[in-house]
């Protein structure tokens, strides 16, 4: 029986024994039948709030003693009173103090005890009431625990897998920081979700990839699979800094004080060469994706610019090797929480996950299609598997056209060559609103307008055979779609949502922690093209992804470049474009030299999933030529209308 039919199998014995005892001890009985929804039964304003400090069993700052992470926890008093066990919900970051969470940037607040008041987000308001625990866990180094910052590496893990362990009776806990007082969680099943946006969904990612038992489900938003890869792209640099600014930036004062250590090696062990390292072996969770036991609700953004969508492409590839349960939201968005871009549907579904996952009920998420996916500002198709059945990689092929720079792509193998000259101060919106002009710092190909639509599912490869003349090249390769459309304005500040002065109110408020958070709404531009993927590689990394070398100016290399995954439909009419270039401006640093580089067309192609393969490319651009920007070398020279350019921004997970 293949691996996916026996977690499958076991996942449905598995639910119903646990919906039979949960509906029997913990949820309020139903008149009829087995519950299919929690409701809020429980006082809010009565929650027990406390803080313990579970023991890590590291010593990450090196003073002798084991570090200590502080749990603040809010738990249904009743539930505790009649000695109903119930299930956590938890959110383990290194924001709570020096950054905030969500779109309102909340901070944890304490009373004069140090018990929470305000826990940030609506989690608590709205899931304790149903009979959840909600636990918010301060990284090491952050906050009010000991140890260091570490940046996804095993002192991060741990700090949020040592809490899971303590919710099902393997760890040690303290009522404070310092004292000895041991604490037990008497009061939980042990049933645990982790959720958090950017680095508290990596957290989620890597303590599943440890396999630690309890942890029942993960609902990792725009986060890291694997750090390398937010900060490089086949040896190219995406950030002008390294993880050891990141560390600093949330290590509480304290910890700044004792984990210098920790911050050398951060400098020392991830060099801005890009080469691979034991220290980004350890922050890649995709290896270990076999090790997974939770079921995975995964929500990225398809122009999150911040965490690249790689990051969920590889991880959710990996879960699907190995049979993981598993669903999906994909949006227009940037950087951008669901709660900020679909709040309704968002709190229903997450309360349907969380209910079917960890309290048992059979409510049929489970048996919902697979995937959302956002089509327009607002508008949302379903697929039921993801990416759909019938999505074959096709390979596409670059050809010369009647101007330089401005070519074709089609099924048939190329000839010639095309040249181009990296322009540090340029970016993919220069490229792609010049697509039928011919300009010194690309190389487009462009197909004919469609005469059917055309969906792009899962992610595409773009292999470039190039002759530099310098010892160093950076490329960028980006897929367009060439049309008018109205889109969210990834770009803008909000990354494709405005925030308004209205509150909407999401569980239950207390004097100090209200669950009314400010609404918003889709931010959109009128554009004349969409950038629908993009991917970067530094060329010395020709022949390793783990070593770049020094190139010999003249000499062919051949590079594949992964480009980020996606869903998109290119409409009947518009036109798709691939575009090769140098440094793409503000998504990655410039190499040490400005090279020209010569692409050869005949070595040079696409690898890219369409649903329907190649079959349905063929039929879909055998339209006619249709208007001046139809073929390649189009006389209309107008720069074409897009978003803007990449925000030059010091961007944080």
């Amino acid at each position: 029986m293949p691996i996916r039919m026996r977690f499958t199998t076991w996942r449905t014995l598995a639910t119903a024994a646990v919906a039979a005892l949960l509906a029997a001890f913990l949820a309020p009985a139903a008149a009829h039948g087995a519950p299919r929804e929690s409701r809020p039964a429980y006082s809010y304003a009565d929650a027990v709030r406390e803080a313990v400090w579970v023991d890590t069993g590291l010593d990450g700052d090196g003073d002798g003693r084991t570090d200590r992470v502080a749990v603040d926890i809010v738990r249904p008093r009743e539930a505790a009173a009649q000695g109903r066990k119930v299930p956590v919900i938890m959110d383990a970051s290194p924001y709570y103090s020096c950054c905030g969470r969500g779109n309102e940037s909340q901070l944890k607040t304490y009373d004069a005890a140090g018990d929470v008041v305000q826990m940030p987000l609506f989690y608590d308001n709205y899931f304790v009431p149903r009979g959840y625990a909600f636990v918010g866990v301060d990284l090491a180094g952050t906050n009010r625990s000991d140890g260091c910052v570490d940046v996804g590496g095993r002192s991060d893990v741990q700090s949020a897998k040592a809490v899971v362990d303590w919710l099902n009776g393997r760890a040690r806990a303290y009522t404070t920081r310092t004292g000895t007082t041991a604490v037990k969680a008497g009061w939980t099943n042990g049933r645990t979700g982790m959720i958090g946006k950017s680095w508290d969904g990596t957290i989620a990612n890597g303590v599943a990839a440890t396999g630690v038992k309890g942890l029942k489900t993960i609902v990792p938003i725009s986060a890291i699979s694997s750090w390398y890869d937010y900060y490089f792209a086949k040896g190219a640099p995406l950030y002008d800094s390294g993880p050891d600014w990141l560390s600093d930036y949330v290590d509480s004062p304290e910890a700044r004080t004792r984990c210098a250590a920790v911050q050398r090696k951060l400098v020392d062990e991830a060099p801005r060469t890009g080469d691979r390292t034991g220290l980004w072996t350890e922050r890649d969770y995709v290896k270990d994706a076999s090790k997974v036991r939770a079921s995975v609700f995964l929500v990225h953004g398809m122009q999150d610019l911040n965490v690249r969508t790689k990051n969920f492409g590889q991880w959710w590839d990996a879960l699907a090797a190995n049979g993981v349960e598993r669903k999906i939201w994909l949006s227009q968005t940037g950087h951008v929480d669901p709660f900020d871009f679909r709040r309704a549907a968002w709190v229903d579904t997450l309360h349907r996950w969380f209910d079917h996952e960890l309290l048992g009920y059979d409510n049929g998420v489970d048996r919902e299609p697979m995937a959302d996916l956002e089509r327009h500002p607002d508008q949302w198709a379903t697929s039921k598997v993801w990416p759909p059945h019938g999505t074959r990689t096709t390979t596409l092929r670059p050809a010369t056209g009647s101007l330089p720079g401005v070519g074709t792509l089609g099924l048939n193998r190329g000839t010639g060559t095309e040249t181009f000259t990296d322009d540090p101060r340029l970016d993919e919106t220069d490229w792609a609103a010049r697509i039928d002009t011919a300009t010194p710092e690309k190389a487009g190909f462009v197909t004919r307008p469609l005469r059917d639509d055309l969906r792009l599912s899962g992610s595409s490869e773009v292999t470039v055979t190039a002759t530099p003349t310098t010892t160093t090249a950076h490329l960028t390769a980006v897929l367009v779609d060439l049309g008018p459309d109205t889109v969210r304005d990834y770009a803008a500040s909000g990354e494709g949502v405005s925030t308004l002065t209205d509150r909407t109110c999401w569980g239950a408020s207390s004097a100090g922690d209200s669950a009314c958070f400010k609404e918003t709404r889709a931010k959109t531009a009128d554009v004349e093209y969409t950038v629908l993927s993009r991917g970067w590689a530094d060329l010395g990394n020709h022949a390793s992804d783990r070593k770049g070398v020094p190139l010999t100016p003249g000499r062919a290399y051949t590079i594949t470049l992964d480009l980020a995954p996606t869903d998109h439909v290119v409409p009947a009419g518009h036109r798709l474009a691939l575009i090769v270039a140098g440094t793409d401006k503000d998504l990655i640093d410039p190499p040490s030299t400005t090279p020209t580089l010569t692409l050869d067309l005949a070595r040079t192609s696409a690898r890219v999933p369409f649903v329907g393969g190649a079959a349905a490319f063929a039929h879909a651009a055998a339209g006619s030529a249709g208007s001046a920007r139809s073929a390649a070398g189009g006389t209309d020279a107008r720069p074409l209308d897009g978003v803007g350019a990449p925000p030059n921004a010091h961007r944080i997970p």
